[in-house]
């Protein structure tokens, strides 16, 4: 196919008759030659004599344009061109479909189910054997690339879902290489990854390789950060948009007091023109930063979209031990005042004594001036420390007057001291105040802000030994340790140089005293995925994500070998997650916290096809019709010209008027929507709402005709072929039943036709809206972009209060006897008008009698038009479940169903039943 713009020519090589136009023109301009001369004497009879008809001795050039114009619309016709025509590849060798498959591709996989489905449609036109690989799985069998009938793979890829990890080409190198020679069409993810080159030029050498990428932007979430106890993270983008400003909406999300999964915080983050990274925040109260489970980008599908949080961002247990007791009138200036002034807001404070603070498990413990313990109280920190604890000290009077830590290394100081200390004024006066020097950057300090008025008048000395430059968390300005650290076993020990009030110094009287303790708790119990101490441990997954984002109980899968969890090296075997091991909980995300996404680079000269499924649009026929038109014109035209045939202006415009078929065509179509309503006020027909969606449409279409064909089959309905309606234009009252799949990218109606269905609704009519996400959200509490557009759509219609589907509702028994209403789903609840609070039930029933109608609506997300779609030939269209299990399952999705329209058509008649009782005692039975 040649294609210029978006005109393209299905058989191309037939344009070259166009050359024979020049030719055509001068054989039809041609004239006989001239007669001779010979002069004859009688002719002199015949001067004065005029012939009043004449023939002209060559065609007249308009005549000779008007036969190139009809010669050149016939070229054209037979050359079939098409409007908007859909790229394709052509050709008859084998094709290789080849799918990145990862968490970057989840944002736009409708699209490319579509596209997929696109391409197969032609392969199945063009004879071609098909084979289709996820380049993000691990090649399987003696065969990974399985050439099949293109057919054969358009009922295996509908259940393809897209990965939460990223491809591994170097895994399917070997593979190709030493397959036979094919055709690729890559259909990637746009990102660029080791392995992509070399993979290329490996398929480039099989075969000619096209590319298929979505114009839309991959947005993706780095990482999770506490800054001033709002959570922080880092959003990318990639994509054609990176050259317009975006907004992008951030949601906290955990679970509320019953255990609802609901959004607990949002905050945004904006993308600056041209820039591919912003830093977005959420603010929320810190007592509900440890009901945080995750946090996502609105309206985004896709794993990298998603940061799952754990331990490390969990409000601490701080426990606080004072040395002495609170003196009566001096406990505002005590040294726990300040320290639970300082933790209360962002952690759970215990004050107990030092057996009971351990008992209870804390993840910090804080000494306030306290000496010298006793022995098993040293041995208890020492093993609760090396378990994992965070040891805070804070120096004072009697921690300098004990004398610890100054012979030799304490195993509950981070450094040895200097006997002494250093005050202004005393032996080793400073002369001044010291100011803090800035943190290091291998500080946990690092990047807080120092306040000027911070100033230390005194503290207790370190001694210079070879390792204390390596404990050093803050100093002052003249270089003197102010915060040391060291590790002890699993945990560490933290010694502040002053004490916790403002004796010493002003530090506890500014905001960065509040600052250094919570960025020292939150540093607590925290997993380094880098660090040496994974070895050995193993977990096991808790929560995984698929490649949606969702977050499901992760499947039966081994427990992962800590060293092996720290190369990140996602997987089937390890999927990003939380992952626990003992009383620790580890998030895996998507992306590092130090990723950046970047667009592959391919080669010069590669083909891209489009993402986008065009409605190609044939001109053959208009051609034809042009050239025909154009030809009998000709014939009339010659007839003039050679003066066989006089015509009035008005008789000529009749007579090419009678050749335009437009006025029959508009007949025509009246005719048929005339036909069409009759159809629908005579008969039993199916109706669904109409989305723009082509592929969506088709399935409720096939979902209908299945539906209509089991009702005919199972019961006395006979439903004529489901037909779809248009909101806008058609009219509803003439359907009992509409069939509405709800989803997230077509426009809202506008308030006419919301009026028209508050009609339908009004009038008896049944809605089954059905937002097909069930396997990946639950009921319609809008936690997916298509219950959110469920919520927006509710908020125009006159909907009843609803409520789950009790045991007793008519729609249980309808017909059959149900108690679950699956479709291809059968996770979520189906919800009904709620019964009026007044139902009773009547004694010797086993159900009330509840609405005296029938419900409005029917809301859930079980996708039942995929349950019930049949194709042209009867067969099922959609698998649903595996083996005698599914199709258990889809059989009581048609049984629903089939309940569904017999509860529309008769209403609640077997609620009449509560009835009987009554009724039989009048009749003396």
């Amino acid at each position: 196919m040649i294609g210029f713009a978006s005109l393209g020519f299905l058989a191309p090589w037939l344009l070259l008759g166009l050359l024979a136009l020049p030719v055509l023109w001068w054989l039809l301009r041609a004239v006989p030659p001239a007669p001779l001369r010979r002069r004859f004497p009688a002719v002199t009879l015949l001067l004065g004599l005029e012939d009043r008809e004449t023939t002209p001795d060559r065609t007249p050039w308009w005549l000779l344009l008007l036969r190139m114009a009809a010669i050149a619309a016939a070229i054209l016709a037979f050359a079939q061109p098409v409007l908007n025509p859909t790229d394709r590849i052509t050709g008859r060798a084998p094709l290789l479909i080849a799918l990145d498959g990862s968490w970057a591709s989840a944002q736009s996989w409708a699209a490319r189910q579509d596209k997929l489905e696109e391409i197969l449609q032609f392969a199945t036109q063009d004879g071609r054997s098909v084979a289709v690989i996820n380049l993000s799985d691990r090649p399987r069998g003696e065969n990974p690339l399985s050439f099949d009938s293109a057919d054969s793979w358009r009922g295996r890829i509908k259940g393809e879902q897209p990965r939460a990890w990223e491809p591994d080409y170097g895994l399917w190198q070997d593979v190709i290489a030493v397959a036979d020679p094919f055709e690729t069409l890559w259909l990637s993810d746009g990102l660029a990854r080791d392995g992509r080159a070399a993979l290329f030029d490996t398929l480039s050498d099989k075969g000619d390789v096209a590319v298929v990428q979505s114009d839309r932007d991959v947005l993706a979430l780095r990482g999770i950060d506490i800054e001033a106890g709002a959570l922080s993270t880092t959003a990318l983008r990639l994509g054609a948009g990176t050259a317009e400003a975006r907004t992008v909406k951030l949601l906290a999300e955990g679970p509320d007091p019953a255990g609802i999964t609901r959004s607990l915080a949002q905050g945004e983050g904006v993308f600056e023109a041209g820039e591919g990274e912003t830093t977005a925040s959420v603010e929320l109260p810190s007592e509900l930063r440890n009901r945080v489970r995750r946090v996502t980008l609105e309206g985004v599908r896709s794993a990298g979209a998603v940061v799952l949080t754990d331990d490390s961002i969990q409000r601490r247990k701080v426990a606080l031990i004072g040395g002495g007791s609170e003196q009566e009138g001096a406990v505002l200036v005590s040294p726990l005042h300040f320290l639970r002034k300082a933790l209360v807001p962002t952690a759970d404070v215990i004050e107990a004594g030092l057996a009971d603070s351990l008992q209870a498990t804390p993840d910090v413990l804080i000494l306030a001036d306290v000496a010298d313990l006793g022995a098993s109280e040293t041995q208890d920190v020492l093993d609760w420390v090396e378990d994992g604890g965070l040891l805070v000290r804070f120096a004072g009077p009697r921690l300098a007057a004990s004398g610890i830590g100054q012979s030799e290394e304490h195993p509950l100081l981070p450094v040895r001291l200097r006997a002494g200390g250093r005050t202004v004024g005393g032996a080793m006066s400073w002369g001044a105040p010291k100011a803090l020097e800035d943190f290091a950057e291998s500080s946990p300090f690092f990047g807080l802000e120092i306040p000027d008025d911070v100033l230390v008048e005194s503290q207790v000395m370190a001694q210079p030994d070879p390792n204390l430059a390596e404990r050093v968390l803050a100093s002052l300005q003249d270089g003197t340790p102010l915060v040391t650290a060291k590790d002890q076993g699993e945990g560490r020990v933290v010694l502040f140089h002053v004490t916790a009030n403002a004796e010493w110094s002003s530090l506890p009287l500014s905001g960065l005293f509040v600052q250094l303790l919570e960025r020292l708790a939150i540093s607590a119990r925290s997993t380094d995925l880098n660090s040496t101490a994974l070895e050995g441990t193993v977990w096991v997954p808790e929560q995984v994500l698929d490649g949606f984002g969702v977050l499901r109980d992760a499947p039966a899968l081994a427990g992962v070998d800590g060293a092996t969890l720290a190369t990140r090296g996602f997987g089937a075997e390890m999927p990003p997650g939380v992952y626990k091991s003992a009383d620790q909980r580890v998030a895996l995300n998507v992306l590092a916290p130090d990723r950046q996404i970047s667009a592959a680079n391919w080669p010069s000269g590669t083909q891209f096809l489009s993402m986008t499924r065009t409605e190609e649009r044939p001109l053959q026929a208009l051609l034809l019709m042009a050239a025909l038109i154009l030809l009998c014109i000709d014939i009339l035209a010659t007839l003039l010209v050679g003066g066989r045939l006089r015509l009035r202006g008005a008789t000529a415009a009749a007579m090419l008027l009678a050749l335009w078929p437009q006025g029959d065509a508009l007949a025509q179509t009246a005719a048929q929507d005339d036909a069409a309503l009759l159809r629908a006020a005579n008969n039993t027909v199916l109706a669904y709402v109409e989305t723009g969606d082509t592929r969506l449409d088709d399935i409720s279409r096939a979902g209908l005709l299945g539906l209509s064909t089991e009702l005919f089959r199972r019961t006395s309905v006979e439903p004529v072929e489901p037909v779809g309606v248009n909101l806008e234009t058609d009219e509803l009252a003439l359907y009992p039943f509409l069939y509405w799949p709800v989803t997230d990218t077509v426009r809202m109606p506008s308030e006419a036709a919301f009026e028209k269905v508050n009609a339908f609704l009004r009038g008896g009519g049944l809605i089954l809206f059905d937002t097909r996400d069930s396997n990946i959200g639950r009921g319609i509490s809008g936690g997916t972009p298509n219950g959110k557009m469920l919520q927006n759509l509710a908020r125009n219609l006159d909907i009843p209060a609803l409520e789950p589907v009790p045991e007793d509702h008519v729609l249980t028994r309808a017909f059959y006897l149900l108690q679950d209403f699956p479709g291809r789903y059968g996770d979520a609840n189906v919800w009904v008008e709620a019964a009026p609070p007044d139902a009773e039930q009547v004694e010797g029933m086993p159900f009330r009698n509840l609405n005296d109608g029938v419900t409005p609506v029917v809301i859930g997300g079980n996708d039942w038009a995929s349950a019930w779609a049949v194709t042209e030939n009867g067969r099922f269209a959609y698998p649903v479940g595996r083996g005698v299990a599914g199709e258990r399952q889809r059989e009581i999705a048609i049984r629903f169903g089939v309940n569904l329209i017999m509860h529309v058509l008769t209403g609640n008649y077997k609620s009449d039943q509560v009835h009987v009782p009554a009724l039989l005692d009048r009749l003396g039975q």
